[in-house]
C-alpha cells in the first residue's frame, strides 16, 4: 500500500500544473438543445466542458445551460450515441444532434482465418475483451473467464498455486478421447498449457461454440475453439509504456471441519472401539491445521512498450507472476516475455511475427494435508520437555509430524523436495501479399514453431514421512519431457463488395502440422547424501529403476484442406459455407481422411424496411447453422498392436525379459464425429443500451472412440474401437445492458444463463449399462452408480433384520428396490442390485457481473451460480478416510446418531462397517450441487476522471476481494468449505476412484481454496 501511495503522489507532483487548473478567460453561459437523429429531445445527456470538472445534464426537454470560458470545448455524450465535441468560440447558443452509435454492431470479432463484424456473424461465437477479462486478477485465462461466457464451463480440478481449470464448451462429447477445446494463439493452434499465456497480454478472447463456427478448424475444433488474440498496438500511435501490478495476501477460505479435542473424545467414547494411543491424552486439544497453514502471497508485475508508425506497429513486454500458497513450500512462479511486430512494405506486401515465451517453476506439490487432517486432536506434536516430536503414536497409526515449521526446515535442508521447471516458446511468423491485378485477393503464409520442456525432480531424505521407521532409505526421481511442434498454413483469401450490396469473403487453406513428444523417467533409492538431491541418480547405493511404463515417445501429423465462403446481401441476408478435409496419422489406413461440411445463415431483421418503424429496436438478427466436426484425439498408435515387456526370474541368479501382447491392432479405427444444429437470436434495443443473445443447440456424436472390453480368453483387456453415441443439447441466454447513464453515474450489468443436457445414447453391441465405468444409456456421461441414502435405521424399525442382517440402529439406510411378499415383507436383503444411477450435471448454471461508477470511483462484482446436480465430496465419504466414525483417526465434525440424537444425518459411531468405513459410507459423499459464489468485489479509482485531466499519464488504482462469500450451498452451510470441486476423481483421497472415473470431479483434500485481498494499479504514459 505504501508503494502504491508513493507512486500516485509522485505522479501528482510531476504533472504539468496547467492540467490541474481550470482554463482562464472570460466566463459566459451557453445554452442549447440536444436531439437524436430523429429530431427527438435527448434527456439526461451529459454536457461536459472538456478538460474540466464543469458540466451538466439535459433536462426532460433536452435543454441545457452551462457556464464556460470563451476557448472551451463542449463534449456531449449519451449512451447508444456517438460522443460529439463542439468548440464554443463566440457562440452562446449551441444545439447538437447526436448520431446513433454502432460500436456494438461494428465490433470486429475474430472468427478463425480472418475477422468479421459482429453484425455479420452467423455462427455461435462468444467474445470478451481483455480489459473485461482482467477484472478478475488471476494466474491464467481459464480462471479469468469462469462464469463470463454462456455455454463455457470452467471447473476447478486443482486449487494449487497456478493451477488451470478444466474447460468444457457445451458439454462432454467423448467417452475416452480428448474433450478439451482447441486453443488458437494469434492464429496458430496452441499445444501448450493455458497457464503459459499471460492474461495481461490478451487483447480479446473469442469462443467458437457450434459446428458452423468451428468446422474451419476441422478435427482440432471438435470440442469448440478458443481464439486468443494478444495486443499488437496500432499504427500511427506514439510509443507508450504500460505498467500494471497487483499484490495481495491469501487466507484459507475455510478450514476443513475437523473435530476438536473434546468432540473427538466424545466420538471415541461413543464408538467404543479404541482407547488412547501412547501420545494421546483426553486433556490435549491441538488444531493441526493451525500448525500447518500459512498466509499465502500473490504478486503480478507486467510492463510493455507499444507504438507504431504509418506502416508498422509493435508491442514488446514482459511479466512476472508468483504465488506462495497457504500450504508451506507450495509455490508457482512464471516469467514471461512477449513480442510482436507488423510491417507494411509498399502497398502490396506485409510481414510480421509474434513470440510468447515463459519460464515457470512449481514447487512443493508433494506436500499434502491428509496428515494434518487425520492426526487426532488429542495428540500433541511436542514432548513433555517442549521439544518437537518426530512422529505421534495414535492407537493404530504412527503419523509423521508435518507442521509448517517442520516442512520448511526439511525443504531448506534439502531433505524433502519436489520441483518442476518448465520452459516454453511459441512463435509465429507470417508473410502476406496482395494481388495487384485483383482488389481484395491476397495470399498469406503462416509458420508456427513451438518448443515445450519440463523437468521434474523429487527427493525424499532418509526417514522423512515415515512415522514408524526413521531409517527408511532415501529416494529420488527425475522426469523429463519435451515437445516439438510446427504448423505451416497457406491461405488464399478474397474479400470484396460489389455494387455496395453484395459482399463476398472467400478463404482457401492448405495446412500441415506435426508434433513430437518424448518422456524419460528414472528413480533410485538410497541416495548417498542429501546434497545429491535428484541430480545424479547414478550414484545411488540402492536400486535404480527405469520403468518402461514411465517412458514415452509420440509423433503425429495432420494435413488439412479447407474452403469457406461468406456472403452478405445489403447486410440483411447472410450465408456462410465451409468444407474441410483432415488426414490424421493417428487413424488406420483407409480411414485417415474425413470430410465434413458446415453451413449457417443469418437474417438481420432490424435492417428490413418494415422494422424501421420500431424505433426502440437497434438490432435483431436470426441465425441458424448445421455442421459436422470430428475428433481424432485418441492415443497415438492406437491402431497398431502393442507389445509390453515383463521381467522373469530364472532361479536366484538369472532372469530374462519377455514380451506380451498388451493391445490389439484395429485397422478399422476411424473418426469420431459430431453433427450439430444451432439456432440463435441476437438483439439490442434502446440504441444498443441493452443487448443479448438466445441460442438452442443439439449435438449428436457418433462412432465414439472407446476401449471395448474383451473376454479374458483373448489375453488382452480391451481394444480401441468406434462404438457408442452421445448427445448434448441445451439453451443459452446472455444479457448485457447499461442501466443508468448520467454525467456522474454509470451502472452496467450482465448475466448469462445456460443449460446442457448430456446423455449417453448407445454403447457397444446394444449394451445399455457399463457398471464398471459408470456409463449408462439415457444418463449423463458423468453419472454416479451407488446406493441411495434415505436416512438412518431407527430402533425397532421394521425389516431391519431382513434388509440388513447383522445391522444396527443408527446405521445408514439405503433404498430397497426389490420385491415384497404379500404381507409387505421384503423378499431379500439389500445388495448390489439396489444400486442406482445418479446424474451429476447441474440443471443450469451461469454467471453475472455488474459495475457501478460514480465520478472517478467504480465498484465491480463478478460471480457464478449453479443449480442442481451432485457435488461429490470424498472428504465426507468412504474414499477420504476422514469420516470413519470409529475414533481411529480424527474425523470430520458431523452430527452423528446416538440413542438421544436419533434425528442426525450421519450414522452411529462404531456401527456396522464395510472395511474401515461405515457400511454404505460412500453415500455420505453426495450433496446438492447448487450454489451462488461471488468471485470478486473490486473498488477502483480512475485518476484521469478529475485529477489527471488531459494528461498523457493514465492511472487507475483498485482493491479487490476474491471469493468473499458463498450463498445457497448445502455443502457450504454444513462444512464451511468452498462448493467448487478441487480434484479429479482419482486424486486427493485415501482410496481414489479408478482411472476411468477420473472424469468425476470431486472435493478432495487438496490445497484449500483461498480468500484473497489484492491491491493494484495500472499506469500508462
Amino acid at each position: 500500500m505504501c508503494l502504491l501511495f508513493l507512486v500516485a503522489t509522485a505522479l501528482l507532483v510531476i504533472l504539468p500544473q496547467n492540467n490541474l487548473l481550470s482554463q482562464t478567460g472570460q466566463r459566459k453561459t451557453v445554452k442549447g438543445h440536444v436531439t437524436n437523429d430523429k429530431g427527438e429531445a435527448v434527456p439526461n445527456a451529459s454536457v461536459q466542458v472538456k478538460g474540466t470538472t464543469t458540466g451538466t445534464t439535459t433536462n426532460a426537454s433536452g435543454d441545457y445551460s452551462v457556464s464556460v470560458t470563451g476557448n472551451a470545448t463542449l463534449v456531449i455524450s449519451y449512451v447508444g450515441y456517438e460522443d460529439k465535441e463542439v468548440r464554443v468560440g463566440n457562440s452562446t447558443t449551441i444545439d447538437v444532434q447526436l448520431s446513433p452509435s454502432n460500436k456494438e454492431l461494428d465490433q470486429v470479432i475474430v472468427v478463425g482465418y480472418g475477422t468479421q463484424r459482429k453484425e455479420a456473424i452467423t455462427g455461435s461465437v462468444a467474445s470478451i475483451n481483455g480489459n473485461a477479462m482482467r477484472e478478475i486478477p488471476s494466474a491464467n485465462i481459464s480462471q479469468a473467464l469462469q462464469g463470463r461466457l454462456a455455454g463455457v464451463e470452467m471447473s476447478q480440478v486443482s486449487t494449487r498455486p497456478g493451477a488451470a481449470m478444466q474447460i468444457r464448451i457445451r458439454g462432454t462429447r467423448s467417452l475416452s478421447a480428448d474433450n478439451n477445446p482447441l486453443i488458437v494463439l494469434d492464429g496458430i493452434p496452441f499445444i501448450g498449457s493455458i497457464q503459459d499465456i499471460n492474461p495481461n497480454d490478451v487483447k480479446s478472447v473469442e469462443v467458437l461454440k457450434d459446428a458452423s463456427a468451428t468446422a474451419i478448424y476441422g478435427s482440432r475444433g471438435a470440442n469448440g475453439v478458443i481464439l486468443v488474440t494478444t495486443d499488437k498496438s496500432g499504427r500511427g500511435r506514439k510509443p507508450q509504456i504500460n505498467y500494471s501490478t497487483y499484490t495481495g495476501t491469501q487466507q484459507v477460505f475455510a478450514k476443513y471441519p475437523m473435530m476438536n479435542g473434546p468432540k473427538f473424545v466424545a466420538l471415541r467414547k461413543a464408538a467404543g472401539m479404541y482407547t488412547n494411543g501412547t501420545d494421546e491424552a483426553d486433556d490435549v486439544n491441538v488444531d493441526w491445521q493451525d500448525l500447518f497453514y500459512q498466509t499465502g502471497v500473490v504478486s503480478d508485475h507486467n510492463v510493455s512498450l507499444s507504438g507504431g508508425s504509418e506502416t508498422s506497429n509493435y508491442n514488446f513486454g514482459g511479466g512476472y507472476y508468483t504465488n506462495q500458497g497457504v500450504i508451506p513450500t507450495q509455490l508457482y512462479r512464471r516469467y514471461s516475455l512477449r513480442g510482436s511486430l507488423d510491417q507494411q512494405i509498399g502497398k502490396l506486401f506485409k510481414f510480421g511475427f509474434t513470440t510468447n515465451m515463459n519460464y515457470n517453476e512449481s514447487k512443493g506439490n508433494q506436500v499434502g494435508i491428509y496428515s494434518a487432517l487425520s492426526s487426532t486432536p488429542i495428540s500433541s506434536p511436542f514432548n513433555a520437555d517442549g521439544s518437537a516430536r518426530r512422529s505421534i503414536r495414535m492407537i493404530l497409526d504412527n503419523q509423521y509430524v508435518f507442521t509448517k515449521d517442520v516442512i520448511k526446515r526439511l525443504t531448506n535442508d534439502g531433505q524433502w523436495l519436489n520441483e518442476t521447471r518448465g520452459f516454453a516458446t511459441y512463435n509465429a511468423i507470417y508473410g502476406e501479399v496482395k494481388a495487384p491485378f485483383l482488389d481484395g485477393l491476397k495470399y498469406r503464409v503462416n509458420l508456427g514453431a513451438d518448443y515445450i520442456q519440463s523437468n521434474n525432480g523429487a527427493y525424499t531424505g532418509q526417514g522423512v514421512g515415515d512415522g514408524l521407521n526413521p531409517n527408511t532409505v532415501s529416494n529420488a526421481s527425475v522426469d523429463n519431457r519435451s515437445t516439438y511442434h510446427w504448423t505451416l498454413e497457406n491461405i488464399l483469401s478474397y474479400d470484396h463488395t460489389f455494387g455496395g450490396k453484395h459482399t463476398i469473403n472467400a478463404v482457401a487453406l492448405y495446412s500441415s502440422e506435426q508434433s513430437t513428444y518424448n518422456r524419460s523417467n528414472m528413480s533410485a533409492q538410497d541416495i548417498p547424501a542429501d546434497a545429491f538431491q535428484f541430480y545424479n541418480l547414478g550414484q545411488a547405493a540402492g536400486q535404480i529403476t527405469v520403468n518402461p511404463a514411465n517412458q514415452d515417445y509420440q509423433k503425429w501429423g495432420l494435413m488439412s484442406l479447407m474452403g469457406r465462403v461468406m456472403y452478405s446481401y445489403e447486410n440483411k441476408y447472410m450465408l456462410s459455407a465451409t468444407v474441410r478435409s483432415d488426414g490424421s496419422s493417428r487413424l488406420a489406413p483407409g480411414n485417415k481422411w474425413f470430410t465434413y461440411p458446415a453451413v449457417s445463415v443469418g437474417w438481420n431483421i432490424a435492417n428490413e424496411n418494415f422494422a424501421k418503424q420500431w424505433t426502440w429496436l437497434s438490432n435483431l438478427k436470426l441465425r441458424a447453422g448445421y455442421g459436422q466436426t470430428s475428433n481424432q484425439a485418441v492415443g497415438v498408435y492406437s491402431t497398431l498392436g502393442r507389445l509390453d515387456t515383463r521381467p522373469y526370474n530364472f532361479g536366484p541368479t538369472s532372469y530374462g525379459t519377455g514380451v506380451y501382447v498388451s493391445a490389439l491392432p484395429n485397422p478399422n479405427l476411424g473418426w469420431e464425429f459430431s453433427k450439430t444444429w444451432n439456432v440463435g437470436l441476437d438483439f439490442s434495443i434502446l440504441k444498443n443500451r441493452i443487448s443479448g443473445t438466445v441460442e438452442y443447440y443439439i449435438t449428436n456424436t457418433e462412432n465414439v472412440l472407446l476401449g471395448l472390453t474383451l473376454p479374458p480368453t483373448s489375453g488382452v483387456s480391451s481394444i480401441t474401437s468406434n462404438i457408442g453415441a452421445t448427445q448434448n443439447k441445451g439453451f443459452e441466454f446472455s444479457l448485457n445492458g447499461t442501466i443508468i447513464q448520467t454525467k456522474d453515474v454509470t451502472w452496467e450489468a450482465g448475466v448469462n444463463f445456460y443449460t446442457n443436457k448430456n446423455q449417453l445414447v448407445s454403447l457397444a453391441s446394444g449394451q445399455t449399462r457399463d457398471e464398471g465405468n459408470w456409463w449408462f444409456v439415457g444418463h449423463n456421461i458423468n453419472a454416479i452408480f451407488d446406493f441411495k441414502k434415505v436416512g438412518l435405521w431407527q430402533d425397532k424399525e421394521p425389516y431391519l433384520s431382513v434388509l440388513e442382517p447383522g445391522g444396527n440402529p443408527g446405521m445408514i439406510k439405503v433404498e430397497y428396490t426389490g420385491t415384497y411378499a404379500p404381507d409387505g415383507t421384503p423378499t431379500r436383503a439389500i445388495g448390489a442390485a439396489d444400486r442406482q444411477i445418479f446424474d451429476v450435471d447441474p440443471k443450469f448454471q451461469g454467471g453475472f457481473n455488474t459495475r457501478l461508477a460514480y465520478k472517478g470511483f467504480d465498484l465491480g462484482i463478478v460471480g457464478i451460480f449453479r443449480s442442481g446436480g451432485i457435488l461429490f465430496s470424498t472428504v465426507h465419504g468412504s474414499n477420504g478416510y476422514l469420516n470413519l466414525l470409529t475414533g481411529r483417526r480424527n474425523n470430520i465434525d458431523v452430527d452423528y446418531w446416538t440413542p438421544t440424537n436419533t434425528g442426525a444425518k450421519y450414522p452411529k459411531p462404531g456401527g456396522i462397517l464395510s472395511g474401515d468405513n461405515p457400511k454404505y459410507g460412500s453415500t455420505l459423499s453426495y450433496f446438492d450441487g447448487s450454489f451462488l459464489k461471488v468471485r470478486t468485489i473490486t473498488l477502483g479509482y480512475d485518476f484521469n476522471r478529475y485529477v489527471l485531466k488531459n494528461s498523457s499519464v493514465k492511472l487507475r488504482m483498485y482493491f479487490t476481494v476474491q471469493n468473499p462469500f458463498v450463498l445457497f450451498s448445502e455443502f457450504t452451510r454444513e462444512s464451511g468449505l468452498d462448493p467448487e470441486t478441487n480434484s479429479y476423481g482419482n486424486e486427493n483421497a485415501s482410496v481414489n476412484l479408478s482411472q476411468n472415473l477420473r472424469r468425476i470431479l470431486t472435493v478432495g483434500y487438496n490445497t484449500p481454496s483461498t480468500r484473497n485481498f489484492i491491491v493494484g494499479f495500472n499506469l500508462t504514459f
